[in-house]
């Protein structure tokens, strides 16, 4: 089965990026980042599509998920705890 396609917008000081990132990492799901300080695009792209300025936004299949969300990342991805 295919993985669910999995962004994750940060920045280098956001510690719940951090865990975001390594919760990914732990369940093995594949993740592209966008470090929206150094991508401003990405930045006005992400503010157009969640309406937040605040990262880390992840977006699964293009849904987006505002913060660590652990709950709704385990829904969406169909992560068993």
């Amino acid at each position: 089965m295919d993985q669910a396609k999995v962004i994750i917008f940060t920045t280098p000081t956001c510690s719940f990026c951090v865990a975001a990132k390594r919760y990914f990492r732990e369940k093995n799901i594949r993740f592209t980042e966008i470090d929206v300080t150094r991508d401003q695009s990405a930045a006005r792209d992400m503010l157009r599509k969640t309406g937040q300025m605040g990262v880390p936004v992840i977006l699964i299949n293009n849904r987006p998920i505002v913060g660590f969300d652990k709950p709704k990342i385990n829904q969406m991805l169909n992560i068993k705890n």
